[in-house]
């Protein structure tokens, strides 16, 4: 750790920052990994000589500290049992199922509790070691929610701030974890927890109140040796810049215009853009779509159904199946209703570029956002940016974060009515213009105020001063 000293910022998240990128020849190098929160705290980290301490996602796979031109580089371990037990076990099988509570029942195990508590000890360790006196330190997601405690007993000088980019439950929910008080007590450690939604900072509030001795006094939790905790929303956003750029670039529209052509120039088309997780809704509006082809709304020539599912958590039993009930939902409504060299839904299971992305959205006539549950939902405001044209819907959950902001632009559902996301489905095909410019205008007046960098300033702020 000596070789590149200490930091006055330190981000603490699951995963480094950057991906291992194997040449030609054979030598490795690192790529920074796509994706909006680094580059948020990237002038940051450049301004504070900043550090990030993260795993690099593979097993026992620990390189030296190592930096990059924004920030010094600190790798966790995590042997291939601990990612069994610490990362698919605990923190995706028992925290990610009862943080969203849809369809999977969360697992209680000890050896996940076990392993869960001794990887938050190792990543608060490498973070105390690596931060300055008084430094800021910011603890990233549902992972690490024990290391903000961990950190302040062996760092008492720190100022910590965490954020949990997932929903966080209400009291019938949280308490059926054994292990309840110890989570929250692990968030308390920090001086600021943020969360996406005003409900989930509500939620944790009466939570630490019910299960910790903290008491609620003039918006802080005031804990038992009067340090004080603010819980507070901080929807986080996309870095519109980037999205804006790639949506003005002609080779961008050029291939967006070819996207409609692959898929026989219909009248509409209907885009979904998700990870492939059960969370997401994409079999209700699966079963929406096929019921509209069904009773004879809409055909094929008026309108498909683009899905792109990005491969996730594969190893998961439940990812797997959902895996099989998605291709054989999208296998039936195909062979009930396509046309030869016309499918009625065009699924894609593939990860893509962040051009081909853009071309997508610019594609979509419908962007279909509609999750059982999400923390906030990025793609929403990703399509909202790329539609510089002020064409194109928005129809959003409303158990989706970005509901809270976008709701006077989009058209808002309940993924669970199936009667009622195929009547906006419908009304959103046959909105006229004018109203469709209106509403896309509303919604990229907010996204554009409120981008990534605003969410992280706002944080940082906020947590400096508290």
């Amino acid at each position: 750790m000596s070789e590149i000293g200490t930091s006055s910022f330190v981000v603490v998240a699951n995963r480094l920052p950057v991906d291992r990128v194997i040449s030609p020849d054979g030598s490795a190098h690192w790529r920074r990994s796509p994706g909006g929160l680094v580059t948020a705290l990237a002038p940051v980290m450049r301004a504070y000589d900043g550090a990030w301490v993260g795993w690099t996602g593979s097993p026992d796979d620990a390189p030296e500290p190592f930096s990059t031109s924004d920030m010094d580089l600190i790798a966790v371990p995590l042997s291939a049992e601990e990612i069994a037990l610490y990362y698919e076990g605990f923190s995706n099988a028992t925290l990610w199922p009862l943080y969203h509570d849809v369809i999977v029942p969360p697992e209680y195990h000890r050896e996940w509790w076990d392993a869960y508590r001794q990887v938050n000890e190792r990543f608060a360790a490498a973070a105390a070691e690596v931060a300055d006196q008084n430094a800021v330190v910011f603890v990233q997601d549902y992972q690490l929610q024990l290391v903000p405690q961990i950190l302040r007993s062996m760092r008492p000088d720190l100022k910590i701030g965490f954020f949990l980019h997932i929903p966080f439950p209400p009291s019938e929910l949280f308490a059926q974890v054994p292990w309840r008080r110890q989570i929250l007590e692990g968030l308390l450690g920090a001086d600021l927890v943020g969360f996406q939604r005003d409900g989930a900072a509500a939620n944790f509030e009466a939570l630490a109140e019910q299960f910790t001795g903290a008491t609620l006094v003039d918006d802080h939790l005031v804990l038992d040796d009067g340090r004080k905790v603010l819980a507070r929303a901080f929807p986080i956003s996309i870095e519109v810049d980037e999205v804006t750029r790639l949506a003005e670039d002609p080779e961008v529209q050029a291939r967006a215009a070819t996207i409609r052509e692959e898929v026989g120039s219909p009248k509409h088309i209907l885009l979904g853009v998700d990870r492939l997780d059960y969370t997401k809704g994409i079999s209700h509006r699966l079963k929406a779509f096929g019921e509209l082809l069904g009773d004879g709304t809409v055909t094929p020539e008026d309108a498909v159904l683009l899905q792109v599912a990005t491969p996730s958590r594969e190893r998961v039993e439940a990812y797997q199946t959902l895996r099989d009930e998605v291709e054989l939902q999208v296998g039936r409504i195909n062979g009930d209703y396509g046309r030869i060299g016309k499918p009625a839904v065009h699924y894609l299971y593939s990860s893509y570029e962040r051009a081909e992305l853009v071309a997508l959205l610019r594609a979509a006539d419908v962007m279909v956002v509609t999750p059982l549950r999400d923390g906030m939902n990025l793609v929403a405001k990703e399509y909202v940016t790329a539609r510089t044209d002020l064409r194109g819907t928005l129809v959003l959950s409303e158990f989706a974060g970005a509901a809270d902001e976008l709701g006077d632009g989009a058209m808002l559902v309940n993924p669970h009515d199936i009667d009622g996301l195929k009547r906006t489905l419908i009304k959103a095909m046959r909105v006229d213009d004018a109203e469709a410019a209106h509403r896309m205008k509303l919604l990229r007046e907010h996204v554009i105020s409120h981008d990534i960098d605003r969410w992280a300033q706002d944080f940082l702020t906020v947590l400096r001063a508290a």
